[in-house]
């Protein structure tokens, strides 16, 4: 479900902000730059009527850096709501983003990235007043000073292990060529071509993962599914499991994680793909996460093929709160926070009951074309975070 947006334009300006507006697409570019000023920060921002994602991304021009700290002002009524790749704050006009336990090393002429969404309501001009651990991007040419922020690091990301999950599974007790014990074949709906096996020769870690060859056409449904149930895992139901697949996610609606959901009459919450790219889906009323325009697919993410990928989420049971990451990668086109946002949610909390996720499926199911083969592994489901 991969759709291409209007190439960001950049362009370099010496010592000055300023925003170029691409079309009449959302999008602003803007840079903040000097090579004698030890730094440089591109702004690329994509906007609607009340929010925004911004990406931006800082260049160290001067010495090698342990740790970084991007300031900046917005000078109109912005609010981050949320962040990826960095820890943001915001006490008035003033922003802070501090990196990440991941990419807090940041070498002479290296550059990091990260981003934001947020919500404004009379005013989004382009931020001003840029700094790197103190110093201006643009200036009296000081290079930022090598010592780390003062800020507090970030939260310690979630521990892998399973501790007291319901489900904890990497497979290693399946003892036969197909799933059995806690985990047995099922399609839901009809059945056709779809197959399930226990697969020696592929393993995230170990010997043994769950392999499904998922054929194309909506009567090809194969899923295998977890014994355990779920319904009382929560108030948040934090789901991890890792996952490889062949071919990319198509253009039309798949879904590879099936959760039968009782507030949706054992309809269930199903995560696929669409248009190329990650996606949530509601079955009971097709609701998506998220919305499957231009802008909304573009906020999500494919799925690489080829490699083993880390895939969480955190289903909130109590409201409609959801959130995806890919690896430590939070998606923003797959978080819903309970405040509608413009080509991300505002389909997806038109329903206002909260999910009661009561089981667990994976496999494929396809409603058009698209067929894949897929593996999972270290399977994990229980009501703290689980890391990768």
């Amino acid at each position: 479900m991969r759709v291409l947006l209007p190439r960001l334009l950049h362009r370099r300006w010496t010592a000055v902000l300023t925003a170029v507006v691409l079309l009449a697409s959302g999008f602003t570019a803007m840079t903040a730059s000097g090579a004698e000023s030890g730094c440089r920060v591109d702004y690329t921002v994509n906007k609607w009527t009340g929010g925004y994602t911004a990406q931006i991304k800082v260049t160290n021009l001067g010495p090698a850096l342990n740790g970084w700290r991007v300031t900046w002002t917005y000078t109109g009524d912005q609010q981050v709501t949320s962040a990826w790749n960095a820890t943001v704050t915001q006490t008035g006009g003033s922003v802070v983003a501090v990196n990440t336990s991941s990419n807090g090393a940041l070498a002479a002429g290296g550059s990091a990235d990260f981003g934001l969404q947020g919500t404004w309501r009379s005013a989004d001009p382009a931020p001003s007043g840029f700094s790197l651990n103190g110093a201006p991007c643009g200036g009296d040419g000081t290079p930022p000073p090598t010592t780390p922020p003062t800020t507090p690091p970030p939260t310690t990301p979630p521990s892998a292990d399973c501790g007291s999950a319901v489900i904890c599974s990497d497979f290693e007790d399946q003892t036969g060529p197909a799933p059995s014990g806690a985990w047995q074949f099922t399609a839901p709906d009809c059945q056709g071509t779809g197959t399930a096996a226990v697969d020696t020769a592929v393993a995230h870690s170990g010997n043994r993962s769950l392999r499904v060859d998922g054929g194309t056409g909506y009567c090809n449904h194969a899923f295998v599914a977890s014994t355990a149930d779920l319904s009382s895992v929560g108030p948040v139901m934090y789901v991890r499991m890792w996952v490889r697949h062949t071919t990319a996610l198509p253009a039309a609606h798949v879904t590879f994680v099936s959760l039968p959901d009782s507030s949706q009459a054992g309809r269930s919450l199903r995560v696929g793909g669409q248009n190329g790219s990650l996606q949530w889906n509601r079955e009971s009323d097709d609701a998506t996460l998220p919305a499957q325009s231009p802008v909304g697919v573009a906020l999500s993410r494919p799925l690489p093929t080829g490699t083993w990928q880390c895939l969480r989420f955190a289903i909130d049971t109590t409201a409609p709160g959801l959130d995806t990451w890919l690896g430590d990668e939070q998606i923003p086109g797959l978080h819903a926070d309970g405040v509608p946002t413009q080509d991300i949610d505002q389909q997806w909390l038109a329903r206002t009951a909260p999910p009661r996720p009561t089981a667990l499926r994976l496999g494929w199911e396809s409603y058009g074309t698209g067929d894949d083969t897929l593996w999972f592994d270290d399977v994990t489901v229980g009501s703290a975070p689980i890391g990768c």
